[in-house]
């Protein structure tokens, strides 16, 4: 069992975040429950790397001393699973708001669907969602975008290594991504419907890797405030 000096020394705690919690609200609770767990009054506490709330899986959490590492954990390769939905776009590129456009589908082929994930592979120029966290002129993208007002974006350069269609139930595709730094996944799904003359959305997501952390060694929040020594 892990002891107060370890966690004011340093620890990274693998979290498998679940649906709808922020990353912020992971952090959050965690902190409060060692602190409650072992008496101490402030101990520093982040994470490398935010999840969306509709996000799930691995968020790499960082105490005391070991949140020095944290901009380390945060320039290593990701990856991600989930599915994209074909025939509709959302402004957020995600379920986040609902589906304000549609397009012809009957075109897409499987082979279609293959093939043009290779147009993603290798170093790509990708525009963030309107609907994320980036600050411009001292406000986030998301505050933007919720008043209404147009805000011009400047493409990113991001590096995918790996894309691969998993399985294609209709208009769901399953899919696996290994990415760098700075990749949107939401960017990625709306510029796949694109490249196929249609439109899509990321319908779900789970990051199962960050660097050599594996989501499969990851405890749920629940798990892991068990782990710690009881106050009762």
């Amino acid at each position: 069992m892990q002891t107060k000096d370890d966690f004011l020394s340093g620890q990274v705690l693998l979290i498998d975040k679940p649906l709808t919690w922020t990353s912020f609200q992971a952090v959050n609770k965690l902190r409060w429950e060692i602190r409650h767990a072992f008496d101490i009054k402030k101990i520093k506490v982040g994470h490398a790397g935010t999840l969306d709330p509709l996000a799930t899986g691995l968020l790499v959490i960082c105490t005391g001393k070991m949140t020095k590492q944290i901009n380390i954990f945060q320039g290593q390769e990701k990856e991600y699973t989930g599915t994209f939905t074909l025939g509709g776009t959302t402004p957020s590129f995600d379920l986040e708001t609902e589906v304000n456009e549609t397009f012809p589908t009957a075109h897409i082929t499987d082979e279609l669907i293959h093939a043009t994930t290779q147009q993603f592979i290798g170093q790509i120029n990708q525009f963030p969602p309107v609907f994320s966290a980036i600050k411009k002129d001292g406000k986030r993208l998301y505050e933007f975008a919720r008043a209404g007002e147009e805000v011009e974006i400047k493409s990113r350069q991001v590096e995918i290594t790996e894309f691969e269609i998993t399985q294609i139930n209709a208009l769901e595709l399953h899919f696996r991504v290994v990415c760098s730094k700075g990749t949107y996944i939401r960017s990625l799904a709306n510029d796949f419907g694109k490249a196929l003359n249609s439109g899509a959305h990321l319908s779900s997501l789970r990051r199962t890797r960050i660097g050599d952390f594996k989501v499969e060694n990851a405890l749920t929040p629940e798990a892991f405030i068990e782990s710690l020594p009881s106050k009762d």
